[in-house]
């Protein structure tokens, strides 16, 4: 990226009524085979637009084609059996009924790729595109096949890694892998999480990132947040293997959070993708209160690598609300952009 400070979101883009139920999280399509082909792409093309609008520099498909952010990729794979469900706790955090893995897991066709190159065509901008990463798809499903949350994790890199270099081939620039499980088992995360991550981006030469975030606003991650005391601490124990590994860029949630600042330092020298806008509050941020989070992050990630974004993704809230935010995302990173621009020039 040339631009600095390129703005970006980081998740969902609310959906158009007419696709599904709008202000509602993975709510089922409203329309079937064809006419959902289509109206994803409608569909696309107006979050595109609306992103366009906003001054956003990384555009997205905003998950348009995603009604879930990890089973609508495991929903195209053999091996997992959707009609034969198990209640897990996800995260350790809510109960939820998920798919059984019942055999050998592989990808038997692209899943995002005829996406990813209908909106490569449509744009001039850098995209990103995002895929869940392994740890997140095992924590998302029941195994009665492998009965290794490892052995399975690498299956998954294995496979996300072929979709990936897929979208690279169609023109994605970034690749982001979303992992909230790595706010969760840190031990898990440290012994095989990161190396399987790293296994899904191996070969790739566009950007690469992970999204590690503390959830949407939905009651489950609200409720889980209030015990998590007043310092939120949980990068603390990712972040150096993080900083270590081969993934470009890690995105991480501040904005109106608990997060100490001063824990994106252990990521120096990684491109840091900040959440400077809430997404679990309809409150429209001003401008200069994304660029006072931004200049306060400036003391812990070098200007040339601060990529400032959302916390995470907006499907929960009205698209007049995710219009607002995207606006003083871009209008607050300008600000912050005027300020650094001179004394970087200057060094």
């Amino acid at each position: 990226m040339n631009t600095l400070l390129p703005t970006s979101t980081v998740g969902s883009l609310p959906k158009p009524s007419w696709l599904a139920a709008p202000e509602k999280l993975w709510s089922p399509w409203k329309l079937e085979g064809d006419e959902l082909t289509a109206g994803r792409q409608d569909a696309l093309l107006v979050t595109l637009s609306e992103q366009d609008r906003a001054g956003i520099d990384i555009v997205s498909d905003g998950e348009q084609t995603r009604q879930h952010f990890v089973t609508t990729f495991i929903e195209h794979l053999a091996g997992v059996d959707f009609t034969r469900r198990e209640t897990v706790k996800i995260r350790d955090r809510y109960d939820a009924s998920v798919p059984t893995v019942v055999g050998p897991v592989f990808r038997e066709k692209p899943v995002f790729v005829d996406d990813a190159r209908f909106l490569r065509a449509h744009t001039d901008k850098p995209i990103k595109w995002a895929l869940p990463g392994p740890m997140t798809m095992v924590d998302t499903l029941y195994d009665a096949h492998y009965r290794s949350r490892e052995k399975l994790a690498w299956e998954f890199a294995g496979i996300l890694n072929e979709e990936a270099r897929a979208l690279e081939a169609a023109g994605v620039d970034i690749v982001q892998f979303d992992e909230p499980a790595f706010n969760v088992f840190f031990d898990e995360v440290n012994d095989w999480g990161i190396a399987a991550l790293e296994k899904a981006a191996e070969g790739l030469r566009c950007d690469t990132a992970v999204h590690i975030c503390y959830g949407y606003g939905i009651e489950a991650n609200t409720e889980w947040k209030k015990t998590l005391g007043s310092q939120w601490r949980q990068y603390e124990r990712t972040f150096p293997s993080l900083q270590a590994s081969s993934l470009d860029l890690v995105s991480l949630e501040c904005h109106n959070s608990k997060v100490p600042l001063d824990l994106i330092e252990l990521l120096r020298g990684k491109k840091v993708m900040v959440g400077a806008i809430d997404v679990a509050t309809t409150a429209i941020e001003t401008p200069e209160e994304v660029a006072a989070t931004l200049r306060r992050v400036l003391d812990f990630v070098d200007a040339d690598k601060l990529y400032p974004s959302t916390n995470c993704g907006m499907a929960p809230l009205s698209r007049d609300v995710s219009r607002g935010k995207l606006a003083a995302l871009s209008a607050g990173a300008a600000i912050v952009r005027q300020e650094v621009s001179p004394r970087m020039v200057a060094a």
